[in-house]
């Protein structure tokens, strides 16, 4: 059981927490002042120190270097014991074993480090290996330089040493690579190692900056973490090295990995400012969903328009004519780098309000190439009579061309120099004319359906259309809203005092927050139910791990989540991927909204 360590908050695989020392640490830290090591077992025979609370204590061990066969780890594994003082446990990455320990050290990390494939391998099954409220403590390789990534990675503890021995070398750190002393004129830090003159600068001088910079690093990585932004800031640092480049895209193939630690739902905006982007598990997790998820419900012709730098959408002045023009007689997607197709109807759901892009009217082959597979998988799985491209030229219109020749659908366009000149919104509108107009009940009975397509599973919303049958979803026939958008309340029954109310639409994320009424719906529908089973307590607030009896695997934080147990029946949301829930000891698993006694 983990003691002295804490997750706070996630950021992908990269962690806030607290290491619970006397003077407590916030992780991720350069662990060097507060590490105490008992010492090898390859030396001499050691005993377990006393330990202390001021410290964590290294217990005794024995190291492996990369490379070493199974048998010979087994014959000299160390069996750990079991101390009431914060410990760490020196594993090997190749077969790490959970030792009962608040942090863990791996024993190949210098070997790993600089080998892209190898440390990204090691990294996964450490990680899936020991307890999730647990740290990973990494010695000997840490640089302000890579000190981001490795933390991106899951690392949670580093130390000093490479620093200091970079240092003494003579080897200037900085967050984008090393220097000689004797190639710098001046000093590029103002920390105190480096205020006095160039002249006077020696190389203890230069360890000391060394640590001032890998603790400043530390210090935005962890003030990036807070902020869901490490990611923004990985994809410019990672350029400046090409085993940084190599781990941070060999990560992004790891995307189980990556997906079961990404939150569905956060207050952080994406930057879209390179190519990786695309590769964001936020941005594939969208477009996958919408191309396997959600269903168009209007009957009216398929109306693509382009992005706007406004979000959502709805918002933009461009957008406000469109919608002049088009008058709830086709349904509008729009087309955006990197987010894909977006239905109207999603348009407040993260990330497709909270991302900004690069904008310079150049589409590279990749975003062509992504956005036209999502468009052509939507236009699949949608059963529309035509398509209305108000696109301009540049990107956007060899998309759609690309796709009408994959697709048994026609294709219009109606776009001329601009997509709001008057002869394109004027032509855009004669593409409508005669076809219906569809009412603001449709517009927001299918908004919450969509919704709940998107959220719950293609079966998620019931009622027609809803890839299911009538009582099968969260929403069947008798579904009515109230409210204005995008703050819409779903009920189910009579309009009025009468209906119950299922959910409510948050609109800082596009997504349905549910009622207890929601949540029983929801466990007696055919849609998989993400359920975190409890002991025999009434929720007040929160849930904390410790209480977890069992939870879904599939549940990610931020996930809507119903809690039940012998004593209580709730609705929340999830502060942590499902495993973590039932694996951890500390921490919030689940926040609650509603809570019923039984």
């Amino acid at each position: 059981m983990t003691d002295y360590f804490e997750v706070h908050e996630r950021d992908g695989a990269a962690r806030l927490g607290e290491l619970r020392l006397a003077d407590p640490v916030r992780t991720p830290a350069r662990a060097d002042p507060f590490v105490e090591d008992a010492g090898s077992l390859w030396a001499t025979d050691r005993s377990v120190p006393d330990g202390g609370e001021d410290a964590l204590t290294v217990l005794p061990h024995r190291g492996f270097p990369a490379g070493t066969r199974r048998e010979v780890r087994e014959a000299f594994r160390v069996d750990h014991p079991d101390v009431e003082f914060p410990s760490a446990a020196v594993v090997s990455a190749a077969e790490p074993v959970d030792a009962g320990a608040d942090a863990y050290v791996i024993s190949e990390a210098p070997a790993l480090v600089g080998h892209a494939r190898a440390f990204v391998e090691a990294m996964v099954r450490v990680k899936r290996s020991l307890p999730a409220d647990t740290a990973v403590l990494l010695s000997g390789v840490a640089t302000p330089l890579n000190v981001a990534t490795l933390a991106y990675a899951g690392v949670d503890l580093v130390d000093g040493t490479l620093a200091r021995v970079k240092g003494s070398q003579g080897k200037y750190l900085t967050t984008d690579g090393e220097h000689f002393l004797e190639d710098l004129a001046e000093l590029p830090c103002a920390c105190p190692a480096c205020a006095g003159p160039r002249e006077e600068f020696t190389r203890e001088d230069c360890e000391e900056h060394n640590l001032n910079a890998l603790d400043a690093e530390l210090r935005r990585v962890r003030h990036r973490i807070h902020r869901g932004r490490l990611r923004d800031y990985i994809e410019g640092q990672a350029r400046h090295d090409q085993w940084l480049t190599a781990t941070f895209r060999r990560l992004d193939d790891e995307w189980g990995f990556l997906e079961q630690r990404t939150p569905v739902i956060r207050d952080a905006e994406i930057t879209a400012a390179s190519a990786e982007t695309l590769d964001r598990v936020e941005i594939r997790r969208f477009a996958d969903r919408v191309t396997s998820r959600y269903r168009s419900r209007f009957d009216a012709p398929l109306v693509l328009v382009p992005c706007s730098a406004t979000k959502p959408y709805s918002d933009s002045q461009s957008h406000r004519q469109f919608h002049d023009a088009i008058q709830w007689r086709g349904h509008i997607a729009s087309m955006t780098s990197p987010i894909g197709v977006v239905p109207q109807e999603l348009e407040t759901t993260y990330p497709a309000q909270h991302y900004d892009a690069v904008v310079t009217g150049d589409w590279s082959s990749e975003e062509i190439e992504f956005v036209a597979e999502v468009l052509r998988r939507y236009l699949e799985r949608n059963d529309y009579p035509r398509v209305i491209a108000h696109v301009p030229e540049d990107g956007y219109r060899e998309i759609c061309e690309r796709v009408a020749d994959a697709v048994d659908v026609p294709f219009e366009y109606t776009c001329g120099d601009h997509p709001t000149t008057d002869e394109s919104l004027a032509a855009l509108e004669a593409a409508l004319e005669g076809e219906p107009a569809y009412s603001k009940r449709e517009r927001e009975h299918n908004t919450v359906r969509a919704l709940a397509d998107y959220q719950f599973g293609p079966a998620g919303s019931g009622g027609p259309a809803g890839g299911a049958s009538t009582d099968a979803g969260l929403f069947g026939d008798d579904l009515h809203t109230t409210g204005r958008y995008p703050k819409l309340q779903a009920w189910s029954g009579p309009a009025g005092d009468a209906g119950t109310q299922l959910a409510t639409m948050v609109p800082q994320y596009g997504v349905l927050s549910l009622t207890l009424a929601g949540a029983r719906r929801w466990v007696d529908s055919d849609v998989p139910t993400k359920r975190v089973e409890i002991d025999g307590f009434v929720p007040q607030g929160s849930v904390l791990a410790p209480g977890v009896v069992d939870a879904d695997d599939a549940i990610r934080v931020g996930d809507e989540v119903v809690v039940e147990g012998p004593a209580a029946f709730a609705v929340g949301r999830a502060e942590m991927h499902g495993a973590e829930m039932a694996d951890s000891t500390r921490g919030i698993a689940v926040t609650v909204r509603h809570t019923e006694e039984r």
